[in-house]
């Protein structure tokens, strides 16, 4: 018979993967690291492989075959996750409730619109909201815990189905008097001396991954000295005097704080679209419908999609390609 893999140790393996860390992962996980540590090791010992190159006792990357596993791990909590999901949407009335995810800083704006819409054809629908990050969203997306979700720059990913509907610039939140502040747009190199207050690259890896290319290219060496999970949170800490932080233009402009100030990014890299996702195999007319409601008041604000957005999807052209009509 084949040896077992338990779902703890897919997601033992997953989250070991993506932190790198035994503290990190262990802490994510809820467990601790000799917990971990003895759950990857039995799983290595009972399939004869090694997951993950080690010095010094020290995590270090994946193998080959680490690889492989922790995509086909991904895949499996995904179609199991999603069987959960599907089930329950079908308990619970499937054309009368549609769950939208959004970030914790999208654009009030966007979420008055998706409120505003009314269906003729679904006269009792019943619309639920679901606060998240970027790569968590995605997630939701495939396994099917929501219908859709709103995403600015959201992770590659072949399943999943993006149309940009909104240009979404980075912008600096400084001290009034940083050096900089006087000035209508700044360049990344403006906050070269400055300790920076990020989201962590988990929450939004598109976003992280941009500012560090571009920080790269400029010759800067970024002072990272602060994560944070809140918009607000950033702003604080900002005013504080503990640094400056680089969020996107909602949340920027939503929050506000005696003696700071909020100025664009002009560095052409750190201009995303924000994309309404769904899952490029989906089947509901509903969603269809609901997306196409939306993206007609945004119609004139659509950015063409990016090149790597473009290889999410071949259907990521335009808006009938990729919400056709409506169906006999």
């Amino acid at each position: 018979m084949f040896p077992s893999v338990e779902i703890r140790h897919l997601l033992a393996v997953i989250a070991l993967a993506e932190e790198l860390n035994f503290r990190r992962a262990a802490d994510r996980l809820h467990i601790t690291q000799p917990a971990l540590s003895k759950q990857i090791t039995d799983l290595e010992a009972e399939h004869q492989f090694h997951l993950f190159t080690r010095h010094k006792r020290r995590i270090v990357e994946l193998t080959d075959a680490g690889r492989l596993f922790v995509e086909e791990a991904r895949s499996a909590l995904s179609h199991t996750e999603r069987a959960v999901h599907l089930a329950r949407a079908a308990h619970n009335g499937s054309d009368t409730i549609l769950t939208i995810g959004r970030s914790p800083y999208a654009n009030h704006d966007w979420v008055s619109a998706l409120l505003a819409i009314r269906l003729p054809l679904y006269p009792r629908l019943e619309i639920r909201l679901k606060t998240q990050f970027a790569r968590e969203s995605v997630h939701s997306v495939l396994v099917g815990e929501v219908n859709l979700v709103l995403v600015t720059a959201p992770p590659e990913d072949a399943q999943i189905t993006a149309v940009p509907f909104a240009p979404a610039p980075l912008y600096a939140v400084l001290p009034e008097n940083h050096p900089a502040a006087h000035k209508e747009r700044l360049v990344l190199q403006d906050l070269a001396m400055d300790e920076w207050i990020l989201f962590p690259k988990r929450f939004d890896p598109v976003v992280f991954e941009a500012i560090m290319d571009a920080a790269q290219c400029g010759s800067i060496a970024p002072k990272h000295a602060h994560d944070v999970i809140a918009p607000q949170q950033a702003v604080e800490l900002v005013s504080e005097h503990l640094g400056v932080a680089i969020l996107t233009q909602p949340s920027a402009t939503d929050f506000h704080a005696d003696g700071v100030v909020v100025k664009p990014l002009s560095d052409a890299s750190l201009c995303f679209n924000t994309c309404v996702i769904l899952r490029a195999d989906n089947s509901s007319r509903l969603v269809e419908e609901y997306v196409r409601m939306f993206l007609r008041r945004y119609s004139s604000q659509r950015l063409p999609p990016k090149p790597t957005e473009l290889s999410l999807s071949a259907r990521v052209v335009n808006l009938k390609t990729v919400i056709p009509g409506p169906r006999p």
